[in-house]
């Protein structure tokens, strides 16, 4: 009678689940699709993953390769400009999260301070264009700025900041800072956008309340703003450390050149060159698995330590 039962009770359960999913047909369908695209473009690629510990060949298929263990990721780390990559991919990385993650809170904070829709609609505007400038033409644009007869060469000799012109993306010293600022220049107003989203779902009688009882408008940052977008400054962070070994390729890719290689090779620089260059693919597979593991572990260390801190995290 028991076994009678139990079937019973997953016989309707599982008509209860035929007739939820006939009601939300088109939304399963939309969801079908995206699941199929996920697929296809992102799970049956990872089978080339395995080219990695073999000796690929582009003229024959993989499965006929030879295996060499972890003999690629052996020679990566052995490279001479091991280190040298690996410190200038964390050292740009590390730049733009220890200054560019926090601002566009501030400026998103800043931003919803501002009592005049007109200006604040400005702003907005402007803040957000550069995002959507490619970084072919914005890195043109830095380019053309920091040559000798660029602008920040003029102001800087007016200020008398400096005795003679400079080639700023010939000198390898100042790369990094180039980096961290066009990137922040170019995405500090798109990013905001999330924070102003959290911000406008704030509740305003929160705001009116703490008016009420004499908070000014710093209290009123700190005691009600901030800790009522923890979660999502939490989660985007989480995002951000998982993604410290990347560095923007793009923007990189434009601004390099063999003046500031010193400065400017990173690991994703040096994995096109060792992969389209040199046709290297199970060596420069190696490097980016290895990329994509220390991102893995980043991104689960990062989730737990905002999950003790905050109770909120991405998963």
């Amino acid at each position: 009678m028991r076994d009678l039962s139990v079937r019973a009770g997953s016989k309707s359960r599982i008509l209860a689940g035929i007739k939820k999913l006939s009601r939300q047909k088109y939304l399963q369908g939309m969801a079908l699709i995206g699941i199929i695209w996920m697929m296809v473009f992102a799970y049956l690629p990872m089978y080339g993953i395995i080219i990695a510990f073999k000796k690929y060949n582009i003229t024959k298929p993989i499965a006929s390769a030879p295996w060499v263990g972890l003999q690629h990721f052996n020679d990566f780390f052995g490279d001479d400009k091991f280190i040298q990559i690996l410190t200038n991919t964390l050292g740009i990385s590390l730049l733009k999260l220890a200054i560019g993650f926090p601002l566009p809170i501030i400026f998103a904070v800043l931003l919803n301070e501002i009592t005049s829709m007109r200006f604040k609609k400005y702003v907005q505007t402007v803040s957000y264009l550069p995002h959507f400038i490619s970084w072919v033409v914005l890195g043109g644009i830095m380019i053309t700025w920091t040559s000798e007869g660029g602008i920040i060469n003029h102001i800087l000799m007016e200020l008398k900041v400096l005795n003679e012109p400079v080639v700023f993306l010939a000198e390898p010293q100042y790369f990094w800072g180039i980096a961290v600022i066009s990137d922040i220049w170019k995405e500090l107003g798109w990013s905001a956008i999330i924070y102003m989203a959290a911000i406008a779902g704030i509740d305003p009688e929160l705001y009116e309340a703490a008016t009420v009882d004499g908070a000014s408008r710093f209290n009123r940052i700190f005691m009600i703003t901030l800790p009522c977008i923890k979660g999502t400054v939490a989660v985007l962070f989480v995002l951000a450390v998982s993604s410290i070994m990347g560095t923007n390729f793009d923007q990189i890719f434009v601004l390099k050149n063999p003046l500031n290689a010193p400065a400017s090779d990173v690991i994703d620089i040096y994995v096109y060159r060792m992969g389209m260059n040199s046709a290297r693919f199970s060596y420069a597979t190696a490097i980016n698995l290895f990329k994509s593991v220390i991102s893995l572990m980043l991104l689960l260390t990062a989730n737990r330590v905002t999950k003790k801190l905050t109770d909120a995290s991405l998963f």
